[in-house]
């Protein structure tokens, strides 16, 4: 059961950076206050599949570089530091999963 914490907290990330990132793309369609990109790459990290998940569905930034290619490379921490904390945060038990 030591896993469910870790699985919740991995949830709430991708959950928290899937709504920063909707409301983002909002307040870009109203051109009101952004957030920063540093922002938006930090929480893709902490929740990179939420954020890529809300990139493709609002059709938000999935032009501009370098941003696009930030974004991807903090999808992969973000995957593999989950993969790690899941598997008991052990390299031996991330091992176990392959």
């Amino acid at each position: 059961m030591a896993g469910l914490p870790v699985l919740l907290l991995v949830l709430a990330g991708n959950l928290l950076a899937f709504v920063v990132y909707g409301y983002d793309k909002h307040q870009a369609r109203a051109q009101g206050d952004r957030i920063p990109e540093r922002v938006l790459l930090w929480l893709a990290v902490l929740g990179g599949v939420g954020a890529w998940i809300a990139c493709e569905l609002f059709r938000h930034k999935t032009r501009k570089q370098p941003f696009r290619s930030l974004m991807l490379g903090a999808l992969a921490i973000h995957v593999a530091v989950a993969l790690w904390l899941l598997a008991g945060g052990e390299l031996g038990a991330l091992q176990d999963l392959f």
